[in-house]
């Protein structure tokens, strides 16, 4: 299986939602960071390429069809290199709004994630996303400003690397039209899905 499409946006930007209407329209299983609650021994892997390890990025995502989300977001240059044939994907929100919810959601769970340390399914797991989001994109520092600058920038980036017919620049409030149309699939009848709210994503994570 090759991937078909790469989704560079971060986190908070819709992409949980934006999995579900890709497994909808075709592309499954789409990968994201829920992809490792039911895939934990994934979580070394992708700790392992952060490090700089050499990855076989097909290996990877071999049974997979769509990424989104971290932590394959964070590898977004590598894997258009990797699938030159892949659409890239750019969500992107409101940066104040977005701030606010990494803020509420992941944020919070990174920063009460000793309660898990010794859990040998989500320590490997909370570590792997730490240092992904935490460390390598954020460099350590979360405060609102410095957060946003690295959203903007990152944005400004994949803008700048790819070409425009093979890049959707995509906010998940406008619904299956443009998606739709930059994958040449046909509307489904179904409603667009919305799910993981700040208040759903706090709720499962106090729940697990």
């Amino acid at each position: 299986m090759n991937l078909e499409l790469i989704g560079a946006g971060f986190g908070r930007t819709g992409t949980m939602s934006l999995k579900l209407a890709l497994e909808q329209l075709g592309l499954a299983p789409c990968h994201h960071m829920a992809e490792l609650f039911s895939h934990p021994e994934q979580a070394p892997v992708w700790h392992d390429a952060a490090k700089g390890k050499p990855t076989d990025w097909r290996a990877v995502l071999k049974d997979y069809r769509a990424a989104v989300d971290w932590p394959s977001c964070h590898f977004w240059r590598e894997l258009v290199e990797t699938f030159p044939d892949a659409k890239v994907l750019l969500t992107e929100r409101d940066p104040e709004a977005w701030y606010k919810s990494m803020s509420q959601t992941i944020f919070e769970i990174m920063a009460r994630s000793d309660a898990v340390a010794d859990d040998p399914v989500r320590g490997p797991q909370i570590r792997m996303a730490r240092y992904i989001v935490e460390e390598k994109t954020f460099g350590g520092r979360l405060d609102r400003e410095h957060v946003i600058a690295v959203y903007k920038a990152h944005n400004e980036a994949v803008k700048r690397a790819i070409p425009r017919g093979r890049l959707l620049i995509y906010d998940v409030g406008e619904g299956w039209g443009p998606l739709c149309k930059f994958l040449g699939i046909a509307v489904p009848e179904a409603p667009f899905p919305r799910t993981n709210t700040t208040e759903e994503f706090r709720s499962r994570m106090v729940g697990s």
